[in-house]
């Protein structure tokens, strides 16, 4: 008899229904306008936080800290656009720190030869993802100051499904690999599709794609995931991968799913929706997604981005139409309530 998944293990029904981290709209700071892509650790005692924000010209990333997942500090600037560098001229989007690969964890940092390794995209042009995509990599001895590799994925060397750029990353290491799995659009110009992939490589330094399709299709006519299937996160469940992600479909909203693997290379979508919109007047009424997972005490916490939309409001000249920050669901009413 087949073995299969069992979902309780992962479901978060319990949402805190307010933004942990949100916007500061004050001109001149990275995360005047939006606030997004959390990815969630521990080290020496404490949980981290790492996310990135648009001031309208491009993404940076900041690191947070935390002591019980619910309040967290003020972001400090760890990985800045540098208008020298081939890639990052105009964003620096840091979105995966190798950590410990088992789901029911709290995601400790892990560091190899006294150093975490990490994954980041840029896109080449000003504006809110603007132009194809690369993914660089880069260490850090402290998590606060990163040096690039020097080897990237670029969206020509793959399949067609990738062509358009690359987005979100998360890299893992097993078995003496590593794993860079990550969505990437078809084409530049909309509405294009999003679909999620991965590469491997023994060093970081010379990456294989094993594939030229996507591990993660995007579903068909109908589905919650019809255009977008995006944003991995990959965690260990005893003798299961699971890849929590995003679907969006054409009625507008994204929304949390999982699928499920044996082996990294071959996986099963669920359908079924982990984090969903939620109601009118929610701080995620639009989208629940970008997935980040940790345990603590026996609790799941599901990090997300939540977005909801808002009356236009001005910040330096920019009309702001959403509310874009950083929320959390548990798997159980206590882990909201702390």
């Amino acid at each position: 008899m087949v073995e299969s998944y069992d979902a309780a293990r992962i479901r978060t029904p319990h949402k805190v229904d307010r933004l942990l981290i949100e916007p500061s709209l004050r001109p001149g700071r990275f995360d005047s306008l939006m606030v997004d892509c959390p990815a969630v650790y521990s080290d020496q005692g404490e949980f981290l936080m790492t996310y990135v924000g648009w001031d309208g010209v491009g993404y940076q990333t900041a690191l947070s800290r935390s002591r019980d997942l619910l309040h967290w500090e003020q972001g400090e600037l760890i990985l800045r656009r540098d208008e020298r560098h081939p890639y990052r001229r105009y964003n620096a989007a840091l979105t995966s720190i190798v950590r410990d690969n088992r789901l029911h964890s709290a995601g400790q940092v892990i560091w190899i030869d006294g150093r975490a390794v990490g994954t980041y995209h840029a896109y080449p042009e000003p504006g809110m993802e603007t132009g194809p995509a690369i993914i660089g990599f880069c260490t850090s001895a402290n998590l606060t100051a990163w040096r690039d590799i020097g080897s990237i994925l670029r969206p020509e060397d793959g399949g067609a499904w990738e062509r358009g750029g690359l987005y979100k990353s998360w890299l893992l290491r097993h078995d003496g690999l590593y794993y860079c799995f990550y969505n990437a659009k078809d084409r530049t110009e909309g509405p294009w599709r999003e679909q999620t992939g991965y590469a491997v490589s023994a060093d970081l330094m010379r990456w294989r794609r094993p594939r030229e399709t996507p591990v993660i299709p995007h579903g068909g006519p109908g589905d919650f995931d019809e255009r977008f299937a995006s944003d991995p996160c990959v965690l260990r469940d005893g003798s299961f991968w699971v890849m929590f992600y995003f679907g969006f479909s054409f009625d507008g909203h994204a929304r949390e799913s999982y699928a499920t693997s044996r082996d990294l290379h071959t996986w099963a979508k669920s359908g079924e929706i982990l984090v969903d919109v939620g109601p009118v007047g929610s701080v995620d009424s639009t989208y629940a997604h970008k997935p980040a997972i940790i345990s603590h005490d026996g609790r799941l916490h599901h990090f997300y981005t939540a977005v909801s939309k808002q009356e236009t409001i001005d910040v330096d000249g920019y009309p702001l139409k959403e509310r874009r920050g950083i929320s959390v669901a548990h798997s159980d009413a206590a882990g909201g309530l702390a």
